[in-house]
């Protein structure tokens, strides 16, 4: 059986809400088990993330920073998660997404202090799911990314703490989408 991913759409460069022209990027896909091919979108538990459900990730950019939106639909209702944009791309194992981007890095990894972890700092995404399993979030933050170091967005287990040593972490990584930020 075939796990092929089917992408939907991409596209890179639109009008920004931000105000003025931009780059970006835009997702959307639908994902699958994980497998030996490269995937567009993985879910690594398909009680909480079934195969077939869909994403999309959108980001503008201007002058002023970026903004990114995750929508999700047909994932397990009535519930909150954490997301995240995290450094590597999706794989077939959930950490090979690496560590959260992060605009100032952490010197010391994993990150849990909140002066590095905290939603100014990296882009946090949680949300939490209607009666049908649909959810979305965006967040804005005042730059953007380094070219190459942000590769994709982890649905996490729970929404993400804030106390320092715990700052940034949401439980295990249950999903994973490929986005080419810009």
């Amino acid at each position: 059986m075939s796990f092929a991913v089917s992408l939907l759409a991409a596209s890179m460069a639109v009008l920004s809400p931000m105000g003025g022209a931009h780059g970006g990027a835009d997702v959307s896909a639908v994902f699958a088990a994980p497998s030996g091919d490269v995937l567009r979108a993985v879910t690594f538990d398909e009680a909480a993330v079934p195969a077939g459900a869909r994403v999309t990730v959108t980001e503008r950019t201007s002058q002023d920073g970026t903004r990114i939106h995750l929508r999700l639909r047909g994932i397990q209702p009535g519930r909150t998660f954490g997301a995240h944009v995290h450094m590597n791309p999706c794989g077939t194992r959930p950490e090979d997404a690496g560590a959260h981007y992060q605009h100032v890095k952490d010197p010391e990894q994993p990150s849990t202090d909140p002066e590095y972890a905290n939603p100014r700092n990296e882009v946090w995404l949680d949300f939490t799911t209607d009666r049908q399993g649909d959810g979305q979030s965006s967040a804005s933050v005042g730059w953007r990314f380094r070219s190459g170091e942000a590769r994709s967005v982890v649905i996490h287990e729970h929404a993400t703490e804030t106390a320092p040593g715990r700052a940034g972490m949401a439980g295990a990584r249950l999903a994973c989408v490929n986005v080419p930020f810009k």
